[in-house]
């Protein structure tokens, strides 16, 4: 496991980092965050498995003016991360990239930022897996690896299916189980040997 980790340590763009017990931050309780892009500039990633408050896609959609021909009516957004939580970001399948700009993180998933993703899926025209979300989590330079020496963060591959296939409630401890942790035998208190 550990072992794993610091092979990773150099690029985790494409990997999951699974929030430890007792990070001290509530924002990041029981999280998983995917990571769209990881190098020396910082790292940005975005939260998979925690519901927005008080918005579904139906209410985006409508405030937006998007037509919603799709029936997207009480489909999930989530809560990507802290930062810009008025900006939207859809993780996505491979089966679609904007005509303005998507990113390619993994051969299997993308992220798009822009708005005419949004009025893809409002017209049932999208990608045929997606997760919606509202903000994102950001680090600067050398910030994420400093959390990850202080026991913040386990990390492991993201895989599409842990994304777009699992409940939210059990994706953290799916997570964990990638790894042969249990979320018994973790501790929130970190130390070194």
């Amino acid at each position: 496991m550990a072992d794993d980790t610091a092979a990773d340590a150099t690029n985790l763009t494409g990997h999951f980092l699974i929030a430890m017990p007792g990070m001290g931050d509530p924002r990041f309780e029981l999280s998983v965050v995917f990571i769209c892009d990881h190098s020396a500039e910082g790292s940005m990633g975005l939260i998979i498995n925690k519901p927005a408050q008080d918005v579904d896609m139906g209410a985006l959609l409508t405030q937006l003016d998007i037509e919603n021909t799709a029936g997207l009516g009480q489909r999930p957004v989530r809560y990507g991360g802290p930062v810009e939580m008025g900006r939207g970001f859809v993780l996505h399948s491979p089966d679609y990239r904007s005509v303005v700009t998507t990113l390619e993180v993994t051969p299997e998933l993308r992220m798009t930022a822009t708005l005419d993703i949004l009025e893809d899926l409002g017209r049932g025209e999208g990608p045929r897996k997606w997760l919606m979300m509202l903000g994102y989590s950001g680090w600067g330079p050398g910030q994420l690896e400093e959390e990850l020496t202080q026991n913040a963060w386990l990390t492991c591959q993201a895989t599409p299916e842990m994304i777009f296939e699992l409940e939210d409630e059990a994706k953290w401890e799916a997570a964990l189980e990638t790894l042969g942790v249990s979320p018994m035998m973790l501790s929130s208190e970190g130390g070194r040997a």
